[in-house]
């Protein structure tokens, strides 16, 4: 379980690292807003983790409140984005 947890750490470590290099080099507000997205989502899944190793739920309204911002978000963008264009 150990080797997994180290595993499944360096693996979200890098993906956080990349979706911030993202934020701050994205060329577009879209690239940004779908890097922070995903930042969302990672730290959701180390949220996730965290429950399934200790055995606990103390984290889950945390998790629920984070996805429903990241799908507000993400819908709140891309209907300002579909206006700009249209």
């Amino acid at each position: 379980m150990t080797l997994v947890l180290v595993i499944v750490t360096v693996i979200l470590s890098l993906a956080a690292a990349g979706a911030i290099y993202r934020m701050a080099v994205g060329p577009s507000l879209l690239d940004r807003v779908l890097a922070a997205d995903v930042l969302l989502a990672i730290v959701g899944a180390a949220l996730a983790t965290d429950m399934a190793v200790n055995r606990h739920l103390h984290s889950l309204a945390l998790l629920v409140a984070l996805s429903l911002i990241g799908f507000i978000g993400s819908v709140t963008v891309a209907r300002f984005v579909l206006d700009r264009k249209g």
